[in-house]
């Protein structure tokens, strides 16, 4: 048994969004091994009943309250002190204090970081061997925004993607090992980062597919006579916000025109105003729900109409575990290991999604099948245990120092 300091940007509890359920599945299989001293931040206020569960977990916690705008407004200063705006925005004087007091007083074995921001709170200490969970390459993601958006925002957004992949390269050149989501994304990192190739390696997300399984007595939020085609996810994330814009206002209309009783619903916390004027007859916006099973199981499909995603989605797993046919852009879907047209649908265009979702809907006999065998390979290749274990052969279970 090692002693772990796992560092996290968000609160990593409830899993009720994409990395959320990353992280925590991380910390589960930490604490079932080695006694973790947690260090993280709670951006939303509804999250601090649930700082209990994660206390009786860890051997330490320490939770440092971040206010989104506050740290908008001071990541700013990276501007002035040519960092990367991320690190400025996850920047904490006292949560610095704790991780150097934790470390001296500790005697911590390794640390593992989720997300790189978070990788400046250690180093300081060269000598202590570290993990980092990158996820995603965040600095692509960065970079894929700015055409997307005019300036000033777009040169924002590329100088954003530039000084973060320098630190990232910089951060993950001193790792023991860096993970990344998918196979893809750990190669598009060593592409931009050629000298860290041979510490890169791919950790898969999971999906809970127990508690991700259909059940017949589970209550449906729908109308007997509508047609429900459902989105979830965090709705404040922006690519998030783009996909359902999009979907709302360029496939919709026609999916209406020959479908009049669909309805297109957008079920996840936090909907930004740009999601909450999408909302009218045809278009429902749940907002926060308190069990999002419920819409998954009854949607008659499942879309994932992402044109900017980096990684795998969770949202399609989970999806797929509930035996829905889910119809994903072509980025999100190969990430994916499933047989396209067997057991998850693509599209890309307008036509491509009406195609998809006409086939899916005068044959719901096909569809079923679908459903089914995407639930059969979510539990054969999905398994978070399995996948989780990837990153045990590089923590230290020997007592060291670390100055």
């Amino acid at each position: 048994m090692a002693n772990i300091l796992y560092l996290v940007h968000r609160l990593p509890y409830p899993p009720n969004k994409g990395d959320k359920v990353r992280s925590y599945n991380l910390l589960k299989h930490l604490v079932s091994q080695h006694q973790v001293f947690l260090g993280t931040f709670i951006d939303d206020p509804e999250d601090e009943p649930h700082i209990a569960t994660l206390r009786a977990l860890c051997a330490d916690l320490y939770v440092a309250k971040l206010d989104p705008r506050r740290a908008k407004i001071r990541s700013l200063n990276g501007l002035i002190a040519g960092d990367p705006l991320t690190l400025r925005y996850y920047r904490d004087a006292n949560l610095q204090d704790w991780v150097d007091a934790t470390c001296k007083h500790h005697r911590i074995d390794s640390a593992v970081i989720f997300c790189s921001a978070m990788a400046q709170y250690v180093e300081n200490m060269p000598r202590l061997p570290t993990v980092i969970d990158f996820v995603d390459v965040d600095s692509a993601k960065w970079t894929q925004y700015a055409p997307k958006h005019r300036w000033p925002m777009s040169w924002l957004y590329r100088r954003e993607g530039e000084f973060l992949l320098a630190y990232e390269r910089r951060i993950a050149s001193r790792a023991a090992r860096s993970f990344f989501v998918t196979e893809s994304e750990a190669a598009l990192f060593t592409r931009q980062a050629p000298e860290c190739s041979v510490r890169v390696e791919a950790m898969c997300n999971g999906v809970d597919s127990d508690y991700f399984s259909p059940h017949p007595e589970r209550f449906s939020p729908y109308l007997v006579d509508e047609v429900p085609v459902v989105f979830t996810g965090a709705m404040d994330y922006w690519p998030n916000v783009d996909a359902v814009t999009w979907f709302a206002k360029e496939v919709l209309p026609e999916l209406l025109v020959k479908y009049p009783k669909t309805r297109f619903y957008i079920v996840g916390r936090s909907p930004t105003p740009e999601v909450t004027e999408l909302a009218n007859e045809h278009v429902i916006v749940t907002g926060t729900v308190p069990d999002v099973r419920p819409y998954i199981q009854h949607a008659t499909i499942v879309v994932a109409p992402l044109r900017i995603a980096r990684g795998i989605q969770n949202k399609i797993l989970e999806a797929m575990a509930m035996e829905r046919t889910v119809i994903a852009s072509a980025d999100c879907a190969a990430a994916v290991d499933a047989v396209l047209g067997q057991e998850l649908l693509t599209a890309n265009t307008p036509d491509d999604y009406l195609q998809a979702i006409k086939t899916c809907l005068e044959n719901p006999g096909k569809s079923a099948t679908i459903g089914r065998a995407a639930r059969q390979r979510v539990t054969e290749r999905y398994s978070w245990k399995a996948h989780m274990s990837g990153i045990d052969r590089y923590i230290s279970s020997s007592p060291a120092e670390h100055k």
